[in-house]
């Protein structure tokens, strides 16, 4: 653990400014967020990565497989298994009782195993693997599809009118393969710019392995049978036909950022419920229809003169904003110096207005970096704290950051966590790769440390009844790119929550706050003794008269309560 804390009651300078440098005693930083739990990474995992989670278990992935931690006591996560798989990044979901795995890179193989075989040996594997986790201590690979630019990252997408199957939406980033035994079909890498200069021996139009984004449909009663059933060209110019139709790279000018061409996604972040999808697709930042899951299509795309590489995204809970990431310097690079631009590595958020991204606002870590911590905006996911859109956001080497974005265009960061850089002397690649909010804690995987747990703590900007009203929403799995809508159901933490924001917006306050308040806890010790549901509802029915807001977020959640007694 660090041998140093600091707290953010220092208004001359930020306390993440100046950690002292170690890979286990590195200086901390912390604001209103507290460090639980430092589980130091075992061998032979090498570099961490993504996170999903099922039941009690935290499945963290690894460049050499994954590791699975018990979180049942938050406070105490225990690793309860590993298996080694090794492929590239190993970026990992879950879905019931499969969990999929990217693969990407050497010594990727058909068998797990740890040695590199030639693009021609029939172990040699780029794809998604599929697990079978019914006993998720020992997992048994039932499937691995192959593809023609394997899998850097990867979407499990559920369709509501499909109950017999789930979709993965892969985007592969990686050079298309030069040997094609192993995808139905081939592979071709052609450069795609245009149709009509390239055709096969019919005259059909080659439009090749990249440009697109592969769908995997996997049969829930026969998981073996997964494949590929859709290549949707998702970047198409509609008046030219070319595949290549978005941003081809290059410059946005002198002073600007120059961009990824845009040739595949990223990461892809599916909202079913919504019918939407976002993907960060290297050069853009694209909305997609999900309403039919096989066959995603693209309704809006947006550039930015100052992003580098469009990395993930992030809905809000209403589907009304996007957060996007840009990756400024590939995650290795030290981009939240004190001479970087706040508006280059940041997000950029966005409005959906009639089915189109409208910007709205860039938010990056505030805190200045040294130039011996690769640092830049990452993933990151939702803390359902009711009425507000608040978001954990992993920064490698700059920590973790908590950022209210309900007003879209004014983003404030309400928390923090940092240690000190790996390396006094030299960039040693490390930090958050990701810090995810599950069941009432935030869960970070860190590239080189190991696997984090943390617990928010009440202060000006999250009262104590916002924390309990975010850990009551429970859910059974969670895969960040694969975004479920949230709702409380009636509680007493809810409606404080609200009360809590009115007195903190102003709507509410004095006398009014004060037997808001006391009609609030009145009820409450009535309904914790004898059945007396109308002495309950007269509390309620004071509170809201007392409140004289009519309309409000409060007496809306003052009513729904006071239903729940009969």
């Amino acid at each position: 653990m660090s041998a140093t804390a600091a707290s953010a009651d220092t208004p001359e300078t930020d306390p993440r400014v100046g950690l002292s440098a170690g890979l286990h005693d590195a200086g901390q930083a912390a604001s209103n967020i507290a460090l639980l739990s430092a589980q130091q990474k075992t061998a032979p995992f090498t570099t961490n990565s993504d996170l999903a989670f099922t039941g009690d278990y935290a499945i963290a992935g690894n460049y050499y497989g994954f590791q699975i931690y018990d979180v049942s006591d938050p406070a105490a996560p225990e690793l309860a298994g590993t298996f080694v798989c090794p492929g590239g990044q190993g970026d990992v979901s879950v879905y019931g009782d499969l969990l999929f795995m990217s693969v990407e890179s050497a010594p990727g193989r058909l068998d797990c195993g740890t040695t590199s075989v030639g693009a021609t040996d029939p172990q040699n594997f780029r794809g998604v693997r599929v697990f079978d986790i019914s006993d998720i201590l020992n997992p048994v690979q039932v499937a691995a599809v192959q593809t023609c630019r394997g899998s850097h990252t990867h979407t499990v997408v559920e369709d509501p009118s499909d109950s017999e199957n789930v979709y993965v939406y892969v985007s592969g980033t990686g050079g298309t393969r030069t040997t094609t035994t192993a995808v139905e079909g081939g592979c071709s890498n052609v450069n795609g710019n245009t149709v009509e200069s390239q055709l096969d021996a019919q005259g059909n139009p080659i439009l090749g392995s990249r440009f697109l984004v592969e769908v995997i449909k996997v049969p829930l009663a026969a998981p073996e049978d997964a494949a590929v059933i859709n290549k949707a060209r998702l970047f198409t110019d509609a008046e030219t036909g070319s595949p290549a139709g978005l941003w081809p790279g290059g410059s946005h000018g002198e002073g600007l950022q120059s961009t990824s061409a845009t040739d595949a996604c990223h990461d892809i972040t599916a909202y079913p419920e919504i019918g939407l999808a976002a993907g960060a697709c290297e050069g853009n930042g694209i909305l997609i229809d999900i309403s039919d899951a096989a066959n995603p299509v693209r309704i809006d795309a947006v550039t930015d003169p100052r992003f580098a590489y469009w990395h993930s995204a992030t809905f809000n809970n209403d589907g009304t904003k996007v957060v996007f990431t840009d990756e400024w310097g590939g995650g290795s690079g030290a981009r939240c110096r004190a001479t970087d631009p706040l508006n280059w590595g940041a997000n950029a958020i966005f409005d959906i207005v009639d089915g189109k991204l409208e910007f709205r606002s860039y938010y990056k870590m505030p805190a200045p970096q040294t130039a011996q911590e690769n640092c830049v905006a990452h993933n990151g996911s939702l803390i359902p704290v009711p009425g507000r859109d608040i978001m954990v956001q992993a920064w490698y080497q700059g920590g973790l950051s908590v950022f209210d974005f309900t007003d879209s265009a004014n983003p404030v960061e309400i928390a923090f966590f940092d240690r000190g850089p790996n390396s006094a002397t030299s960039l040693v690649t490390g930090g958050y790769w990701s810090t995810y909010w599950y069941n009432g804690n935030v869960y970070g995987n860190e590239i080189g440390r190991g696997f984090d747990s943390l617990a928010l703590q009440p202060s000006e900007f999250l009262s104590a009844n916002e924390i309990t009203a975010a850990g009551e929403y429970q859910l059974a799995e969670f895969n960040a790119q694969a975004q479920p809508k949230y709702g409380h159901a009636p509680s007493f933490a809810v409606v404080r929550s609200y009360i809590d924001q009115a007195e903190r917006d102003g709507s509410l306050s004095g006398k009014a706050l004060t037997e808001v308040r006391k009609h609030v806890d009145q009820a409450e010790k009535l309904a914790a003794g004898p059945a007396n549901p109308r002495a309950v509802k007269a509390q309620f029915d004071n509170a809201v008269r007392k409140a004289g807001v009519p309309g409000s977020e409060v007496e809306a959640a003052l009513v729904a309560l006071a239903g729940t007694f009969s």
